[in-house]
């Protein structure tokens, strides 16, 4: 859990520099994007939705996987086993 937070600080923070700045019209002092007017401009997805379906997704991939294959060993929980390569 305390690894998601970190993530969702990150993240928040590479969208704030990524999108910058905003100039407001009346003042035209510079000032940073609220936190509503980033997630409306990125319109991306929850780092942490990302990476879970990231996650799901290369399980499947390590699950079709041949018995000899270094993915699957490490999966099964056997990463001991050397495997000639060849």
């Amino acid at each position: 859990m305390l690894e998601e937070g970190r993530l969702k600080i990150c993240g928040k923070r590479v969208q704030s520099k990524i999108f910058g700045l905003k100039r407001e019209e009346v003042s035209e002092e510079w000032r940073k994007l609220h936190k509503e007017e980033l997630h409306d401009l990125s319109c991306s997805q929850d780092v942490i939705r990302v990476i879970k379906s990231m996650r799901t997704r290369w399980l499947g991939h390590v699950a079709h996987m041949t018995e000899k294959r270094n993915g699957y060993l490490v999966l099964v929980g056997k990463p001991e086993i050397k495997v000639a390569s060849g």
